[in-house]
């Protein structure tokens, strides 16, 4: 029988499904190079294009027989140029309006519904990623500013528009929004991103919505705005994940900031035991050309060394020419850099003022394997909440997730070192040792004779009952 197997990496990869890859003979192509998670850009195409990039998601397998993750990214109320019959070039000085109520002449079309109370003199104003900067000289009215070019540049439809230290009126969902959700959570999405998160309360709003449409699907607060970075630690605890999403930001906070907020944003995550994702301009080079530049490789590398528990791709993937090589360089970093990681980073959580139980067990399991060089760490989970919690310590030994459950084994796929299985239903702690046996002769982890930690709770299936860690010898 042939043995299944388990990535050799522990960073995950997310991809960007789009134009580039939609077809199943890519995917699994991208699977087998390294991925674990494809992310839905919910801002582009119809409902009938999306349902059926859900669907062809489902076409393909891990190696573990099962399908990836899918992660549902909600395009959120990001303010925007509207539709322009010609892109409009302005000068250095041009008094140009912006403006949700008018059009035409020097005035550039934005976002319907957008409120400008907010908005004062000399606010600036970015468009397309900051190649465009204006100054506010005037607000003429709640949906109109006057405002003048601080440099030369063009305008160009659907390009997005950025107010940084400005607090606008803006929904935390739109419609499309709304419409986006239902679709996502109805084809089984794993992770929902919600973009352009401000504050700690915009959890809640999401959540009720989710489970008033009969699910729990986890949420990631996307850290991309100027408010968000003010509330980083009360964000990162009330979400379940979160994403350093540096396009948005670089723009929102200035550009020398980013990588030192991307460091805090890991380590407060990590301290917390919620996963973190790195995403924009991982490869972005790699878009049009096979090879990465040495600036990638080497940020790639730092925000491996940071403690991300995941890497996303968006566009090089999306509607690159090389979706597959993107994968197969950032396996090869990724692999190459965790070499020193793994070392560097093992147990390093020092600073904890205080531990819950799971958090101790993990730590000790952690612990455990390192001090009698134990390979395999094994934790029989129903939430994901004690793999996730032994994740945090960054163990070189592997961490198996043993689950009885598919959406929880896929959850855990974006969980930095933690390889899901999915195993039978168990009622009873004595039933342990033997699925644990079992599935590490399947999957060849040991030989007979080698030892492996097993964490899990007692009693066998109530959530939070971390409580036990046992040394057991493979059969």
């Amino acid at each position: 029988m042939t043995k299944k197997r388990i990535k050799d990496i522990r960073t995950k990869i997310i991809a960007t499904i789009g134009p580039s890859c939609s077809n199943s003979k890519t995917l699994q192509r991208m699977i087998d190079s390294g991925v674990s998670c494809f992310r839905v850009n919910l801002s582009h195409g119809t409902s009938v294009q999306k349902a059926q990039l859900f669907d062809l998601i489902k076409t393909v397998k891990l190696s573990t027989g099962h399908r990836p993750a899918i992660l549902g990214d909600l395009a959120g109320p990001k303010i925007r140029v509207a539709s322009l019959k010609v892109p409009l070039e302005i000068k250095k000085g041009d008094s140009i309006k912006i403006s949700n109520e008018i059009a035409g002449g020097d005035t550039i079309p934005v976002s319907k519904n957008i409120k400008f109370q907010g908005v004062k003199k000399g606010a600036r104003i970015l468009i397309d990623d900051g190649r465009i900067a204006l100054e506010v000289t005037a607000r003429l009215s709640d949906s109109t500013l006057s405002c003048i070019a601080i440099e030369d540049g063009v305008v160009e439809s659907k390009k997005g528009v950025n107010f940084p230290g400005v607090e606008l009126d803006l929904p935390i969902l739109t419609e499309q929004d709304k419409e986006d959700l239902r679709l996502a959570l109805g084809k089984g999405v794993d992770w929902i991103a919600l973009s352009f998160v401000r504050l700690p309360s915009d959890f809640k709003f999401i959540q009720n919505m989710v489970q008033a449409l009969g699910y729990s699907t986890p949420i990631i607060a996307k850290i991309e705005q100027w408010e968000a970075v003010k509330n980083l630690n009360s964000i990162v605890e009330s979400f379940d994940a979160v994403m350093v999403a540096r396009g948005d930001l670089g723009v929102e906070m200035p550009i020398e900031k980013v990588p030192l907020i991307q460091n805090k944003v890991v380590q407060i995550a990590r301290s917390l035991g919620k996963p973190v994702i790195i995403a924009t301009q991982i490869l972005d080079s790699m878009t049009n050309r096979p090879v990465p530049t040495r600036a990638e490789v080497s940020d790639i590398a730092n925000s491996i060394l940071d403690g991300a528990d995941a890497l996303m791709v968006t566009g090089e993937t999306a509607v690159g020419k090389y979706p597959n090589e993107v994968i197969r360089v950032l396996k090869k970093v990724i692999r190459e850099s965790e070499r020193l990681a793994v070392n560097q980073r093992q147990n390093d959580l020092k600073n904890e003022n205080q531990i819950g139980t799971s958090q101790a067990i993990g730590h000790a399991a952690c612990s455990v394997a390192r001090d009698q060089r134990i390979k395999i760490l094994v934790t029989m989970t129903h939430t994901g909440s004690t793999s996730r919690m032994t994740s945090r310590y960054r163990p070189s030994a592997k961490i198996i997730a043993m689950t009885p459950f598919k959406k929880t084994c896929r959850q855990l796929l974006i969980v930095w070192g933690v390889h899901p299985i999915l195993v039978q239903k168990y009622t009873s702690s004595d039933d342990i040792p033997n699925i644990v046996d079992k599935e590490i002769s399947t999957y060849g982890l040991l030989e007979k004779g080698e030892k492996y930690v097993v964490t899990g709770g007692v009693p066998v299936g109530v959530p939070g009952t971390t409580n036990y860690l046992s040394v057991l010898t493979k059969n």
